[in-house]
């Protein structure tokens, strides 16, 4: 194990706004479907003075190792179950345990602190390492140096452009084609040069981020499934949730926050049927009542100890 993870290996964000919207309660049984290490489910422990029974998963084995070391020391009473699989899965883990419903589930859909500092997991431009992205980096899934050296140009762009809203997707995808005509693409650090140079040079001196932002942003979504991940989740979810269980959704960009929104929006409606349409066809009752009507952000305060909070919207609703 790394010894960086001694020390503080990641930063948990909107604690307190997680604590203020789950609601936890004594005798809770609680799902954080993302548990990184621990922030989020250690407040909710803490908040219920360790009686509540919490399942936690995670796709990385290393972040998941040293959570449950550290949840087992300091809450050894309680009942926690941990496993590693992918968040999508949690009706498995439920079924398995004889758990029916749920009175809270969490998801915090950003990647640690721990993951974006260590090189060697390539999600990260600012220390050079191999294109890999994967959150379970012992799974099978295609790492971002397959996707970026053998992917046809227009799928390339196609990725670029949906999961990253980047611009300038086309060009991006064309300049990385031409580079692997004659080299693989092999580390971050090469990827983001080519990216950079895709970038004409005025728009380059203007851009806030690095040209390679957003594009390291679509591979890393692609390569993990992210929005799969997350439409699966939330179609399974509502019926696991008791009455008054609440699910709590913490998102980092756009494209998950809409997802978000829309999935409550219209679980909270009474009729799904097209507005002009004089009368309901469409059988759909609410099911959800949302708690949120805007995403919940980080404080100032917060976002000075913790820059990475800046850009996360937390959004929660109700089962009805």
């Amino acid at each position: 194990m790394s010894e960086s993870l001694e020390i503080k290996p990641h930063q948990a964000v909107l604690v307190e706004q997680v604590l203020e919207h789950l609601s936890p309660v004594s005798g809770g049984r609680y799902l954080d479907g993302t548990l990184g290490f621990g922030g989020h489910i250690s407040a909710v422990l803490e908040k219920t003075n360790g009686v509540a029974e919490v399942v936690g998963l995670d796709q990385d084995q290393q972040a998941l190792d040293w959570t449950a070391k550290e949840l087992r020391n300091t809450w050894p009473q309680s009942q926690i179950v941990l496993r590693h699989e992918r968040f999508s899965r949690f009706s498995e883990v439920l079924d398995e345990l004889g758990w029916d419903k749920l009175d809270g589930a969490l998801l915090d859909l950003g990647f640690s602190s721990f993951q974006v500092d260590t090189p060697e997991r390539g999600f990260s431009f600012l220390a050079d390492g191999p294109l890999d992205m994967r959150m379970d980096p012992q799974g099978t899934a295609l790492t971002a140096r397959e996707v970026v050296n053998a992917f046809p140009v227009r799928e390339l762009a196609r990725i670029i452009g949906e999961f990253g809203e980047e611009p300038l997707a086309g060009k991006i995808a064309r300049r990385i084609d031409e580079y692997r005509q004659y080299a693989h693409i092999a580390s971050t650090r090469e990827l983001a040069g080519i990216v950079e140079q895709a970038y004409p040079p005025a728009r380059r001196a203007q851009a806030r981020n690095h040209p390679a932002t957003r594009t390291f942003q679509a591979l890393r979504m692609f390569v993990n499934d992210e929005v799969g991940e997350l439409t699966r989740f939330l179609d399974a979810i509502v019926p696991y949730l008791a009455e008054n269980g609440r699910v709590v959704i913490i998102s980092f960009h756009s494209i998950e926050d809409r997802i978000v929104k829309h999935f409550f929006l219209n679980h909270a409606k009474k009729c799904l049927c097209p507005p002009r349409q004089p009368y309901c066809l469409c059988g759909h009752t609410a099911t959800l009542k949302v708690l949120t009507k805007k995403p919940v952000m980080a404080s100032d305060e917060e976002n000075l100890r913790n820059p990475r909070s800046r850009s996360a919207k937390l959004r929660a609703a109700q089962r009805i």
